[in-house]
């Protein structure tokens, strides 16, 4: 299987030695994987109880309702559950990166004007040497 593959791709060393160690070590792990996860699938049905815990959640939403920030809710729809938690973060932080931008172009453009105004000055020093030398000849 596909599985098994990408086991034997972790632990390729292990499987050139020993092939048929490294199939039952993959078939004990997956066996007690598959264990552990039905267990606490069946603990989750054994506490049950989910209508309860809806409502207690819809009651902790109805006391929140007095808050400026409402109470946040998973719509059962993971990209909009994401994009409603990330977007905000995300807007916030190209804000942040926008000002830190201007306030360096900022910088960058007072920095252009100082080297121009330097070469200026060197240009117009070049042209005072240049005429103390005639001068000087």
């Amino acid at each position: 299987s596909c599985s098994y593959q990408r086991f034997v791709n972790c632990y390729r060393c292990f499987y050139k030695l020993q092939p048929q160690l490294t199939r039952s070590i993959y078939d004990q792990f997956i066996s007690q994987l598959q264990a552990s996860i039905k267990e606490e699938i069946q603990e989750v049905k054994n506490e049950g109880n989910l209508e309860g815990l809806f409502s207690s959640l819809d009651k902790i939403v109805e006391e929140a309702k007095d808050r400026e920030e409402p109470a946040w809710r998973p719509s059962g729809i993971p990209e909009q559950d994401v994009r409603s938690t990330m977007v905000p973060y995300f807007l916030k932080h190209r804000s942040h990166l926008r000002r830190i931008l201007r306030e360096k172009e900022e910088e960058n453009r007072k920095m252009a004007e100082s080297v121009l105004m330097g070469r200026d000055r060197i240009a117009e020093l070049q042209q005072l040497i240049h005429a103390h030398q005639q001068a000087w000849q």
